[in-house]
């Protein structure tokens, strides 16, 4: 079902602005009402809120403008007992224009500036992201696809940080890349399956917490990246059953039957070279063996620690 959205605004900003802002929230999947929701000189923004109904109600966008924010409506009723009372119920979403001030009770909430009438898709995919709680572009009554990955729970990840992640190592592991372009791995048909500024923030955030490592370029584009040991372990603990009862095969491999190489270990367990590699290189950095590695892929085992054989042992 489609979110309701109620878009509070001052009769002198339909024209310019409101009306085709109320038609791109509804080309994206949300039911916007604004025509109900014009500010005339005398009408309470209160009652209109809560005559209206707000448990129908998933956000009221608030359009602040120069017309707009020293009328009544905005300077005199939008105290901060009020605002609290209505973002109990549902979410406010201030939008901002002409640079005007924001009324004090506002501060405290994260309101969506657009400097530009005329150009302002970032913005709108933001108030977007927030209405569905997600970044999400669907069609009226629908839900992105992507937003209907059964996901697990990753602690610290948001849903699209989940997504991205996950998303990154399956294309990792199925195809050994690497080096990864999100400008082409979360293309679909030309368009990105991703709000660009949403899928920038993800990797970023992601590039971070160390799940990712990012290379750095100079320019608006996307920055290639890899997923890292913590990222892909992150990934096959979460969504891999089995993971654990893999290692200790590989594990075995090495130990009682002498196996060392990566490529031994894939015909042996019949799994990707990228699931084995990922395996011997978190034995590394634990300090349970050394490995030597060529340029064309190949893994070497030259050094198994004691610690390594006393695993097969808990």
């Amino acid at each position: 079902m489609a979110p309701k959205v109620f878009v509070s605004h001052a009769s002198e900003d339909k024209e310019r602005f409101v009306m085709e802002f109320a038609t791109k929230l509804r080309n994206n999947g949300v039911d916007a009402w604004f025509d109900k929701w014009e500010m005339l000189l005398g009408d309470s923004l209160v009652e209109k809120i809560f005559e209206e109904g707000l448990k129908e109600a998933k956000a009221v966008i608030i359009v602040l403008s120069k017309h707009s924010v020293n009328k009544p409506w905005v300077k005199e009723e939008l105290n901060t007992s009020v605002v609290n009372k209505i973002s109990k119920g549902t979410k406010i979403i201030p939008v901002v224009l002409d640079k005007c001030e924001v009324p004090e009770s506002l501060k405290s909430t994260l309101w969506e500036t657009i400097n530009d009438t005329n150009n302002y898709k970032e913005s709108l995919d933001r108030i977007i992201a927030s209405i569905f709680g997600i970044t999400s572009k669907p069609s009226l009554g629908q839900a992105p696809s992507y937003t209907q990955h059964v996901l697990a729970q990753i602690p610290g990840l948001t849903q699209i940080d989940n997504t991205v992640l996950k998303l990154s190592c399956e294309h990792d592991l199925n195809t050994n890349a690497h080096i990864l372009n999100p400008g082409q791995l979360f293309l679909r048909d030309g368009v990105l399956t991703f709000p660009e500024s949403e899928l920038k923030d993800s990797l970023e955030m992601l590039d971070r917490n160390g799940y990712i490592k990012l290379s750095r370029t100079i320019g608006a584009g996307f920055s290639h990246y890899q997923v890292t040991i913590s990222g892909m372990e992150s990934y096959l603990n979460a969504y891999m059953p089995r993971y654990q009862t893999l290692i200790k095969q590989i594990i075995s491999l090495i130990v009682n039957k002498s196996m060392q190489t990566n490529a031994e270990l894939v015909a042996e367990t019949k799994q990707p070279q990228r699931l084995i590699d990922h395996v011997l290189d978190l034995l590394e950095v634990s300090n349970h063996m050394r490995l030597s590695k060529t340029i064309g892929g190949g893994v070497r085992i030259y050094d198994v620690y004691p610690a390594l054989r006393r695993m097969l042992a808990t």
